[in-house]
């Protein structure tokens, strides 16, 4: 009896484990959610929220950029890597401008991005309902003199995966959503006598045999008033809604 029940554990072990692989080897690959070639480019709508008046007030700035895959290169590991170019424009009337550099690397396992000097784990295998990284961990978000605390410890969640979405005038078939924080602390600046408070939040959504088709960051910090000092935000945001690709 005992040999019977050993096989049969046995047996469940193996299935179980030959389940996993399949699902692992079944599920989407990164390059069908970040294609990445030279040519393949991105238009969006871009909102950039800025604090002016010496943080008294937030406003939304209004531009149009195109994210453009430019050539091949190496990164600094002397991986294979993907030039991404961004150009900028206020509206149709203008030319195309370029205004930043990105670069992509697609891992056995990841899709690297390297946004002004910070690497991103922006996707992850396998693309399933649920499974969780630390998009940020190649981020130095704990020295003494960092500026990018507020990025620690995100954990990255695909929590919509093949569903459909109608990106501004876009209805697509395939997307997926990737939550990155959301997040607030401290009180509401609102209220009378708050010295403190943060807001994070980010999520992206992306195409499948597009690329990247809805991003919405967030982030500020509030401080109180102090003798001689009104209240104040400092933080950005950025919103970019797609609006054609090739």
């Amino acid at each position: 009896m005992k040999k019977y029940f050993g096989l049969a554990l046995l047996f469940i072990t193996l299935l179980t484990a030959c389940k996993k692989e399949n699902e692992l080897f079944t599920t989407a690959s990164l390059s069908d959610y970040f294609p990445l070639q030279p040519g393949k480019y991105i238009t969006y709508n871009l909102d950039s929220t800025v604090y002016i008046n010496f943080g008294q007030k937030d406003t939304i700035i209004k531009y149009q950029v195109k994210d453009s895959t430019e050539t091949l290169i190496t990164d600094n590991l002397g991986r294979p890597a993907y030039r991404i170019v961004r150009y900028i424009r206020k509206d149709a009337s203008q030319a195309w401008s370029a205004n930043n550099t990105f670069m992509a690397i697609q891992t056995a396992t990841t899709i690297e991005f390297v946004e002004n000097n910070l690497r991103f784990q922006k996707l992850k295998l396998p693309i399933k309902e649920g499974y969780t990284w630390k998009g940020n961990s190649f981020i130095d978000t704990y020295s003494l003199n960092s500026a990018t605390k507020y990025l620690d410890d995100w954990d990255y969640t695909y929590d919509s995966v093949n569903l459909p979405l109608t990106v501004g005038r876009f209805p697509l078939d395939n997307t997926i959503k990737v939550s990155q924080r959301d997040e607030f602390l401290g009180l509401d600046p609102k209220l009378p006598g708050t010295q403190y408070a943060e807001k994070n939040y980010s999520v992206e959504k992306y195409g499948k045999n597009i690329g990247l088709v809805y991003k919405e960051f967030l982030h500020w910090e509030f401080q109180g008033a102090q003798p001689g000092r009104q209240a104040f935000y400092v933080g950005y945001g950025v919103k970019l809604t797609m609006t054609g690709h090739n």
